[in-house]
């Protein structure tokens, strides 16, 4: 297990930009000072460090706080590649998918909103410890986006994402 002391030794890192720097000569892979992690396909950015693939999100909170996350982490602005140490706080399972944003999938255009079709309505809904929650149907999806809006408030405090 990567410890704080280990990673300190191997990497800089920068809290108000987020960014990592090797610190020695890693043969040809990497230089010093040069540039560490990558792109990975789902967006967040990775590392390999002592043969090891880590996310750099959690590499950050070990650098800055000598631990590792005792849950997750979220990304304050949902941008996964952004590890800026004011963009990413510990959070529950449930409350990192309160931060999420609106589906691809999602086709009324608002997070929380559905067409019902047997009313023809708009239906506002939450999820909350894992159960679906509805909160009414609506002439107009603004209507119920603005149901979902107030009542996610309530429920995700911090973690509410409007979509």
């Amino acid at each position: 297990m990567l410890t704080a002391d280990r990673l300190r030794e191997l990497l800089d890192y920068n809290p108000v930009t987020g960014v990592f720097l090797w610190k020695i000569d890693r043969a040809s892979a990497a230089r010093v000072g040069s540039l560490a992690g990558y792109r990975r396909r789902d967006g967040y950015t990775g590392m390999k460090i002592d043969q090891r693939e880590l996310l750099a999100h959690r590499v950050a909170w070990l650098h800055v706080h000598g631990r590792w996350p005792v849950d997750q982490l979220d990304h304050v602005n949902g941008i996964k590649s952004d590890n800026r140490l004011t963009n990413l706080r510990e959070a529950s399972r449930a409350e990192n998918k309160c931060n999420t944003k609106r589906p691809a999938t999602n086709t009324s255009g608002f997070k929380g909103v559905t067409w019902h079709t047997h009313t023809k309505r708009w239906a506002a809904r939450l999820t909350v410890n894992r159960r679906r929650v509805h909160l009414g149907y609506f002439s107009t999806a603004e209507e119920a986006h603005t149901a979902y809006c107030s009542a996610a408030a309530q429920q995700y405090g911090r973690f509410f994402n409007p979509g």
